[in-house]
């Protein structure tokens, strides 16, 4: 007798003994076991796309579990012809002449590269280098470290009155919202006074430029002007404002903050009493408080190095009066 069985999106007959048609009785009883190497269910290696990639893995088989390499290679799937293979390719003067251009030019492509090599009068194919170049790992994004000048290291002299030496500096913090707020702080190095903390969530080198402007339309330009190696304060808008305006920029030497101690040194106090002191939830309130601890810290602040006195009284003290 026989009945039909649907299976696998197709009817199957099978004889009243359970049998498919169309194989023999003694195939029913032969049981095919799908055993699978605990090998293959490892999760901890890198999938092989290629051969090269499946021989490293089938490698590390015969190591790290001490077995055959025709085992090896079942378990990975890998012809032995292909294990024992070794490649005559001979990529060494591509290599070094990639290397070299990397080196010289570490912010440009493989176009570029390519380029070079073609004017060189060098005849490779454009498929061999491009194979090379990506085994190097250039076409990976590379950090370039930015090359500062060499600085040299100058002793901070009080001057005698005031926009002889500003001192500048950044200072970082962050709101309850979780945003980044910069503070550009710039002191008279006279009387510890503060000029500007301008704040912002980007400062740029433009943006220090019109707030130095705000400055000297009311206090008059400096002769000179001390800051760190920022990206801000080595911009082309800087070094031109600077140049327009005959003021000297004295750089310290990276790395040396302490060559720049009385911006250093107020940024503590500011830190201290603003920005530690309180958390801020938007930016008008923000403003709101560095506008009162500006009108407090230039009038009322007391200075061990101005006699106890505050910026303003000491500047008045001095007869060296701007107002």
């Amino acid at each position: 007798m026989e009945e039909e069985i649907f299976r696998n999106g197709s009817f199957t007959i099978k004889d009243a003994q359970g049998t498919p048609r169309g194989k023999s009785s003694s195939e029913k009883n032969v049981c095919r076991l799908k055993s699978r190497s605990p090998y293959s269910q490892r999760c901890d290696r890198k999938k092989a796309l290629r051969p090269s990639q499946k021989k490293e893995v089938a490698q590390e088989i015969v190591v790290e579990e001490n077995v055959s390499i025709g085992k090896a290679c079942r378990i990975i799937g890998l012809s032995r012809c292909m294990y024992y293979y070794a490649s005559v390719k001979d990529d060494a003067m591509v290599e070094n002449k990639l290397l070299e251009l990397a080196s010289k030019r570490p912010t440009r492509g493989f176009g570029h590269y390519f380029g070079i090599i073609r004017n060189e009068g060098l005849i490779w194919n454009h498929k061999r280098v491009k194979r090379v170049y990506k085994k190097l790992g250039l076409n990976k994004r590379r950090k370039v470290k930015r090359r500062v000048p060499t600085r040299v290291q100058e002793p901070i002299v009080i001057p005698n009155s005031i926009n002889e030496s500003w001192s500048m500096d950044f200072i970082h913090d962050v709101m309850e919202n979780g945003r980044k707020v910069k503070f550009f702080n710039v002191i008279d190095d006279y009387n510890r006074e503060i000029l500007t903390i301008d704040v912002g969530t980007s400062i740029t080198g433009e943006r220090v430029t019109r707030s130095l402007e705000e400055i000297i339309s009311w206090r008059g330009k400096p002769k000179e002007i001390r800051v760190d190696n920022g990206p801000e304060f080595t911009s082309a808008v800087f070094a031109q404002f600077c140049l327009y305006h005959e003021i000297r920029i004295k750089f310290i030497q990276p790395g040396k903050p302490v060559q720049n101690a009385l911006i250093e040194r107020f940024n503590r106090t500011f830190r201290e009493d603003v920005l530690d002191a309180h958390i801020f939830e938007n930016f008008p309130s923000l403003r709101h408080t560095v506008e009162e601890f500006i009108e407090n810290y230039n009038n009322e602040y007391p200075h061990q190095s101005l006699n106890g006195k505050s910026p303003k009284k000491y500047l008045t003290k001095s007869n060296n009066v701007y107002f």
